[in-house]
């Protein structure tokens, strides 16, 4: 008689701390997959505790919840499939990233991680001690090996668990988003199940903690000659899940029946959800409901309207001009026109009345001295207090609107326009703005809280940058232009390229070197700059640490 086996996926999306949340979560999806008849069911990496916890997991309170958590689940659980669940486990001496496996009302096992990524957003080396060689559980009919995460990114362990008997292997993980990322898993899990022969089944988180955005996509690969493995099937990106996939034993092993292959989004599209649920994460798991931000004309802050109206509905987004003298009537116009075409709120306060004060109250100080990029700030600062102060009134959390360009040059004014609780578009450089400006324009989805169609005028996308600081200014005033910029900033932070590797690329040495040293000077706003969406592996944060007190240039 040929055997079969039934496991449910739980591709969720858990709050980080909200142990007893995340726990019923658990709960209901188990109760789903016992009216499914499944022999088990699987939640990714850390989805008890959610996931990434940092130094929060070091704390004996917050590992003695979860690990009590994790014995009420069972005993809640005893008479159904069983379960397997991510959870910190401290063995009395030495603190784990573990994967528990929950079957008769007790923890019957505890799977622990080996591989402790400490790259990028990761710093697992300094939080957990590496586990030992494990080899597979039985589950009915059965064996699960279960390598952690990245576990399953290098070949070792998943050979340790196939060489003592592991028929297939299950991959919980809590792999966050980058631009382009889904195809590299798809890769290392064929050649896991190529150089295995065992099929292989990559379950992820979705959902954002902070930076991150867990964009879910979990799939199955069978082992096969072309790319190393065939995908069985594919869950979609971005949403919550709940799929029951039937393995079959066959004369080659236990192989994934096939199952729905969800289409994934395109770059441009992924990079717009990963931003929105990014923000709707964050409110929500923080307990605000509505934002606000300075709506300027410009094209930074209509996108970041565009996205807020998405992840929050445009009831909730209220847009404010804060013109000034040098704000024009085309920037009024084309702030507005953004605000209705969305649905949002609009709001005027006029800065000149304060502006005035504040000139006045350092007069006799400033006597003397030239007019220079000094009173060019107190506007961006005033606007932050205006904005502030609506945030702290209203219960409105501030967003901030400066693109990856403007943070990695300085191109912001320090508690002015740097002022806010969120930027989701921290991650994305000027030029993408552009696009995904048009992106927005001519795609609507259902999962988009906003209206379909030409949201941002696409005057607002063509006319040239300005902070509007002082008469007639353009951004190219201060700045290369955003085509060779970009290129440059693509060099110096996502390719870590030399000075000297940039101008045999073609790029002029002194445009190079002028990028290079805003880049550093800068690194101090940065450190006080608002989180935002990680898009790239080069995100400004966890991705990429550079001290804010640095002499040394490349004089490649």
């Amino acid at each position: 008689m040929t055997q079969r086996f039934r496991l449910t996926l739980a591709q969720l999306n858990p709050t980080l701390g909200a142990i007893d949340e995340n726990a019923a979560l658990a709960r209901a999806a188990w109760a789903e997959s016992r009216d499914a008849g499944a022999d088990m069911i699987a939640f990714p990496e850390g989805f008890l505790t959610g996931y990434q916890p940092q130094d929060l997991v070091m704390r004996t309170a917050f590992w003695r919840d979860a690990m009590d958590a994790a014995d009420r689940l069972a005993r809640d659980c005893a008479d159904g499939p069983a379960i397997g669940i991510g959870a910190p486990f401290h063995g009395g001496r030495d603190l784990f990233n573990a994967y528990y496996i929950l079957e008769g009302g007790k923890v019957r096992l505890r799977v622990t991680k080996q591989v402790l990524p400490n790259e990028t957003v990761f710093d697992e080396k300094r939080l957990y001690t590496p586990g030992p060689d494990q080899g597979p559980f039985r589950i009915g009919p059965l064996l699960i090996g279960t390598p952690i995460c990245e576990d399953a990114w290098w070949p070792g362990v998943c050979a340790t668990m196939t060489a003592a008997g592991a028929e297939i292997l299950l991959v919980p993980n809590g792999s966050p988003y980058f631009r382009g990322k889904m195809p590299i898993r798809h890769a290392h899990m064929r050649d896991r199940a190529a150089e295995t022969g065992r099929a292989v089944i990559y379950l992820n988180l979705v959902g954002g903690q902070d930076d991150q955005v867990f964009d879910g996509g979990s799939f199955g690969v069978n082992p096969g000659a072309e790319n190393g493995g065939d995908i069985a099937f594919q869950l979609p990106a971005f949403d919550e899940a709940l799929a029951h996939i039937d393995l079959t034993e066959t004369g080659a092993g236990w192989r994934i029946d096939p199952g729905e292959r969800a289409p994934l989004p395109a770059e441009w599209e992924a990079d717009y959800r990963a931003m929105v649920l990014s923000l709707a994460d964050y409110m929500r798991k923080t307990g605000f409901s509505r934002v606000l931000l300075g709506l300027s004309g410009g094209i930074d802050s209509a996108i970041v309207a565009a996205i807020a109206t998405d992840a929050l509905g445009p009831d909730n987004v209220r847009c404010v001009m804060l013109p000034s003298e040098f704000t024009t009537e085309t920037s009024l116009d084309d702030a507005r026109a953004v605000a209705e075409a969305l649905g949002c709120r609009y709001d005027i306060i006029p800065i000149a009345g304060p502006r005035a004060a504040v000139t006045e109250a350092l007069a006799p100080l400033f006597n003397g001295t030239e007019p220079d990029v000094t009173e060019e700030n107190i506007q961006s600062r005033l606007r932050g207090v205006l904005l502030m102060a609506l945030s702290n009134k209203f219960g409105e959390m501030l967003l901030t609107t400066g693109n990856k360009s403007e943070g990695a040059v300085g191109y912001a004014t320090i508690y002015g326009d740097m002022a806010g609780g969120y930027n989701p578009i921290k991650d994305l450089y000027k030029t993408r703005v552009f696009e995904t400006c048009r992106w927005r324009n001519a795609n609507h989805r259902p999962w988009m809280k906003g209206p379909a169609g030409e949201v941002i005028a696409p005057r607002v996308i063509d006319k040239p940058p300005s902070a509007e600081l002082r008469a007639d200014q353009k951004d190219e005033d201060s700045l290369p232009p955003y085509e060779v910029l970009d290129r440059v900033l693509d060099g110096l932070i996502d390719r870590e390229a030399s000075v000297a590797e940039l101008v045999a690329e073609g790029f002029d040495r002194a445009v190079v070197k002028k990028v290079e040293g805003l880049i550093f000077t800068s690194e101090y706003k940065r450190f006080q700059s608002a989180p935002g969406t990680r898009l790239t592996p080069r995100s400004f944060w966890l991705d990429r640490r550079y001290p804010m007190v640095n002499r040394w240039r490349d004089n490649s």
